[in-house]
């Protein structure tokens, strides 16, 4: 049987920490799965690993793509499903870590099967965009499938601010005449592991001041150059983040500095506390306070492959 240990929770929780002592004891590898992380233009504002880390135990998905590439949660999948099922060739083990909830969850479930939409009705969506802006996707949507745009209004109301994921959801509801949200939770693709789910939390005070104390490691690590150099991309959807965005305000004059400092902590609260609230949901996971001592976590993980 094979195992894919999976440790998941919210933002500077010590997620990268824990994955390389756990791919160690089982001397296995990692698979990553943050979509910021992907991007090899981005290091500083989405906490990619050290190059000590790195070292520490093989890493796969950082950094292997450019923002200028379209990488969708589909390709993900696809890619990672191949890269875990050779993994698997000659171990029993493999570590899948990040706090990409919709990435995580279409790697351990699978994704679901959308209709192919006409090439007419993409352009026509884009088309509108350009024109008319996200209020009109916004529009679309709740026109289209009042009932998800309810649910990512109340869960996730980031969503209804990605352009590229508010026009596929648009373009779905169009070229199949079906709501986006009836194609969703279809009967998924088997997987050829077991997965072990691996939560790390603390005291909310504590996990917002870890984020606090992350972001000015970032800024005195050189976060402001980092979005500087992005800022003629910056309305690639890959930027369209925390860290960044909030750099970007100020580079076009709407922030000073330390306010937009300020907001990067709030919003980078804000998205952990959605992480959680995503997570919480997961089935079957035991959840540790991050600084439980890893051996209590290794005797989880084995006690569970050994009662399988």
């Amino acid at each position: 049987m094979k195992y894919l240990i999976t440790i998941i929770g919210p933002t500077a929780i010590g997620k990268t920490s824990l994955s390389i002592l756990v791919a160690n004891h089982f001397n296995c590898e990692i698979v990553s799965c943050d979509s910021r992380q992907f991007f090899k233009e981005m290091t500083i504002g989405t906490a990619v690993p050290s190059t000590t880390e790195l070292a520490a135990a093989p890493h796969h998905f950082i950094q292997n793509k450019s923002i200028l590439e379209n990488y969708t949660v589909g390709d993900f999948e696809k890619e990672a499903v191949a890269k875990i099922d050779e993994l698997f060739l000659t171990n029993d083990y493999a570590v899948l870590v990040g706090g990409s909830g919709l990435y995580v969850n279409a790697l351990l479930k699978g994704f679901d099967e959308f209709p192919e939409i006409d090439l007419s009705v993409r352009e026509s969506v884009n088309a509108n965009y350009e024109k008319l802006g996200i209020a009109f996707l916004q529009e679309q949507l709740r026109k289209g499938d009042p009932e998800y745009f309810e649910k990512i209004t109340a869960e996730n109301p980031q969503t209804l601010l990605n352009p590229q994921r508010m026009m596929r959801f648009v373009e779905v509801c169009i070229g199949s005449g079906q709501p986006y949200s009836s194609f969703l939770n279809q009967k998924k693709n088997s997987r050829s592991f077991t997965p072990i789910l691996i939560g790390l939390e603390a005291e909310r005070s504590i996990m917002y001041n870890r984020i606090n104390q992350r972001v000015n490691i970032m800024i005195k690590e050189g976060l402001l150059a980092e979005a500087k150099a992005l800022y003629p991309n910056k309305e690639m959807n890959a930027l369209q983040t925390v860290g960044f965005r909030e750099l970007f305000s100020y580079f076009d004059g709407d922030f000073t500095l330390e306010f937009a400092v300020e907001e990067i902590k709030k919003n980078t609260r804000r998205f952990a506390k959605r992480q959680l609230t995503w997570f919480k949901r997961y089935e079957n996971t035991k959840w540790f306070d991050y600084e439980t001592p890893y051996q209590d976590i290794f005797s989880y993980i084995k006690s569970k492959i050994y009662n399988s």
